[in-house]
């Protein structure tokens, strides 16, 4: 029986692995040994940044809430506190996009929260 060589799986791995590297900087992009441990350590970045991005933006509502619900004299906690009571069940993204574009329904909502407290 003929010996198998790996050769065309492992210029395969190579070169997917060489792709990924595209555009890092010296070595990190030719040599594969040293692409190899960029592109490990580039995923775990990614993977950590995918969950940044979620407090991130959980965090960017809240503040954007807390800006609106002061304006119209309560504090972000009283608030969501009011519209849990008033069984109103609001996500953080919509009560922000709301903040933002319908400040008029966002008052309502607010007078709403402050009558259930």
């Amino acid at each position: 029986m003929a010996r198998v060589k790996g050769a065309m799986m492992t210029r395969k791995r190579r070169k997917k692995t060489l792709k990924l590297a595209k555009g890092y900087y010296g070595s990190k992009s030719k040599h594969f040994k040293m692409a190899k441990q960029q592109v490990m350590k580039s995923g775990n970045y990614a993977f950590a940044g995918r969950k940044m991005k979620k407090r991130d933006f959980r965090s960017l509502w809240i503040t954007r809430i807390n800006a609106a619900c002061r304006a119209n004299g309560i504090n972000y906690s009283s608030f969501m506190n009011g519209l849990k009571k008033a069984g109103i069940e609001l996500n953080r993204k919509m009560l922000s996009e709301m903040a933002i574009h319908d400040a008029a329904s966002f008052a309502k909502l607010i007078e709403t929260a402050k009558s259930a407290l």
